[in-house]
């Protein structure tokens, strides 16, 4: 259960980081409150997972979850160019982060 809260959480990392992003500065409402509801969420759900987990590995394979899948909406919605050197790096990520699991 530990690790579908933690990649859960890892996407929760993804909404707060766009959301912050789309706040400016956290002076928009919407984004702001998306902002606060998805960090407590993702907070929630890493401390959750870290009483199973080691910590280093939680955090690790939270923040790649979260970093791809940012990085990924980003250039799905087009406010991030895409290149290759950038889908070459978070295949790298993701690959990191399933030998993170698999060691664990």
């Amino acid at each position: 259960m530990s690790w579908i809260v933690l990649v859960i959480s890892g996407l929760f990392e993804a909404v707060w980081a766009t959301a912050l992003g789309r706040s400016e500065g956290l002076h928009r409402l919407s984004p702001t409150i998306v902002f606060f509801v998805a960090l407590a969420v993702s907070m929630g759900g890493l401390a959750y997972a870290m009483r199973d987990l080691p910590t280093g590995t939680a955090y690790a394979i939270w923040v790649g979850i979260g970093a791809t899948a940012t990085v990924v909406y980003a250039m799905a919605t087009g406010t991030e160019a895409a290149s290759l050197a950038k889908i070459v790096c978070i295949i790298a990520i993701v690959g990191g982060v399933i030998g993170l699991k698999l060691a664990a």
